[in-house]
């Protein structure tokens, strides 16, 4: 059967002590999971000695994971065992590293595929270190702050106002993508205060492809307008995301956690939870304006145009 390797790492401000605390207890480790966060009505049963964790789930699946071994304050080694949608087993290490007044972790997971699988070997590495990477991302915040700056807030089928807009797309590497939104939104902020009076619809970013394997994102950042004015700089785009019936799940909090909101409606696509509509590719809209409003508050609606 394939093998699958994935390992990645976070720079935690906090004492060697304290993350380790953490991550071999399975009491602390719902608020920071990365699966836990999609599905908030999993069963999760934990022992006595908060060694043994098991889950069961819809859009997660079920299973469970036991601490076989550790050394305080230096590693913790875990057995994973997934039972639903297949069966399939995975060896989970935690490595500290003690740098002081901070401490980097590593996540590391060895695994395999069924072998009718094989050719999803790269991608479903891919998914898995990016789940990895949402969830360094908040076990990092929960023990620096004791909480997530990320809510999940799952309102359902509603109706999108179509819009015209201006805008930028851009192909760039998914590691850089919050630098590379940031300098698009740039230049059309500063078009659009030269230009004040064609604002007519939402702030928003389209995604039209992920691709995992290469790591790369293809997106469109837009701004809806009334009109389509003659003075475009020669890099910005028109178009038109029509009406349409979405799936919209809503994220409260910093632009870093977006990933738990796409992951989710990712997952829940997957599950059949509703009828993806291909025709319109998915976009998150900027409830929110960044500028007056703390990351923790920000709102951000993440629409799958359904059929």
């Amino acid at each position: 059967m394939p093998k699958t390797h994935v390992e990645k790492k976070v720079m935690i401000n906090a004492p060697v002590e304290k993350v380790y605390s953490v991550i071999s207890d399975f009491k602390q480790w719902r608020p920071w999971s990365p699966w836990m966060v999609m599905e908030p009505e999993v069963v999760v049963d934990i022992s006595e000695d908060n060694k043994f964790y098991e889950w069961k789930g819809n859009r997660i699946g079920s299973g469970n994971m036991k601490v076989t071994n550790q050394k305080e304050n230096r590693w913790v080694e875990i057995d994973l065992n997934f039972l639903t949608p297949w069966k399939s087993y995975a060896s989970v290490r935690f490595e500290l590293n003690d740098k002081g007044d901070k401490t980097e972790v590593s996540w590391i997971m060895d695994s395999s595929l069924p072998f009718f699988m094989f050719f999803m070997k790269r991608m479903m590495e891919g998914f898995i270190g990016m789940d990895f990477e949402r969830g360094l991302k908040m076990l990092k915040e929960y023990v620096e702050d004791g909480e997530i700056k990320s809510k999940l807030e799952f309102k359902g089928r509603d109706s999108f106002k179509g819009t015209k807009f201006i805008g930028i797309k851009t192909t760039t590497d998914m590691s850089k993508l919050g630098a590379q939104m940031s300098s698009d939104f740039d230049k059309l902020n500063q078009f659009m205060k030269d230009n004040a009076s064609l604002a007519g619809g939402p702030v928003f970013s389209q995604y039209h492809k992920w691709d995992i394997v290469k790591q790369k994102v293809e997106y469109t950042s837009g701004v809806g307008v009334k009109d389509v004015p003659s003075n475009l700089p020669t890099n910005f785009i028109v178009g038109e995301i029509p009406d349409a019936s979405v799936y919209t799940l809503r994220h409260v909090g910093s632009y870093e956690h977006l990933g738990n909101a796409w992951s989710t409606l990712n997952s829940m696509q997957r599950n059949k939870e509703f009828k993806y509509n291909k025709k319109i590719h998915p976009f998150e809209v900027y409830v929110s304006d960044p500028t007056q409003t703390a990351p923790k508050d920000l709102i951000t609606d993440v629409n799958f145009a359904v059929k």
